[in-house]
């Protein structure tokens, strides 16, 4: 696979093409054709290639992984990276896997996804007033970005947020990863600071700054978590049903 001459090869491309990105179509099509991390690269083109032996008659996707949802969102979802067998092999966040099974189904029960299951990416699946992204695009090894990756990816976080912010009103973290990627997008987006010490991400856990959308802290919905019963679909009601309302859905 390689790199178009309009692709982001580097941190500053990825910055510049962020930053000119007129709407969530543009940003998602840049995000898509992102080449800047030499790492994350090899790893989501030789997953592509290898395959796992269930999907072996499959075409993997092997790119970053857009967002996925409406441009009047008032509830988004940030996770960590796309999974290596899902969204890397699917091409949409959260999709084909175990994690998406449980949020889909969770999201599905809450009234903001039409249905509960997510397969491939053309399987009719719609969001309502959520939009889902991650702060890192491509699959990372061991599901560990380094701190380069994540700096270099947050730009595309960044302008997501920017171009969502009119109807914005909670972000929900899906993890500890997620919960610290949002500091810095919120200082650069809404520029505001966070609390002071910072707060620590928890499962339920809530941050209200004035002039900043609602944080909402969530266990990640890895089968880690949701195989051992860490996080239950009973907490994930409570979550959605709490960003609902925050977003004045309820």
């Amino acid at each position: 696979m390689h790199p178009s001459d309009a692709s982001a090869r580097t941190p500053d491309g990825v910055v510049a093409q962020a930053a000119g990105a007129a709407s969530l179509s543009v940003l998602d099509a840049h995000v898509a054709d992102c080449f800047a991390c030499p790492r994350l690269v090899t790893w989501r083109t030789d997953i592509a290639v290898a395959r796992r032996a269930a999907f072996r008659d499959q075409e993997y996707w092997g790119r970053p992984v857009p967002g996925f949802g409406p441009a009047g969102a008032e509830i988004a979802i940030l996770g960590l990276a796309p999974a290596a067998h899902g969204g890397n092999r699917t091409g949409r966040i959260f999709t084909g896997d175990r994690s998406g099974d449980v949020l889909f189904a969770a999201l599905h029960r809450a009234g903001l996804a039409n249905q509960p299951t997510s397969v491939s990416i053309d399987d009719g699946l719609e969001l309502r007033h959520t939009r889902i992204f991650a702060a890192v695009r491509c699959a990372p090894p061991d599901n560990k970005p380094l701190p380069a990756e994540r700096d270099t990816c947050a730009p595309w976080l960044r302008r997501e947020l920017e171009l969502i912010r009119p109807t914005l009103r909670v972000v929900v973290a899906l993890g500890a990863f997620a919960w610290q990627a949002w500091w810095p997008a919120m200082i650069s987006v809404y520029g505001e600071s966070p609390p002071v010490p910072r707060p620590k991400f928890g499962h339920g856990a809530l941050v209200r700054v004035p002039g900043v959308p609602d944080l909402l802290g969530c266990f990640h919905v890895s089968q880690q978590n949701t195989f051992t019963g860490r996080l239950t679909p009973a907490m994930l009601d409570g979550v959605f049903a709490r960003a609902k309302a925050l977003a004045g859905l309820a």
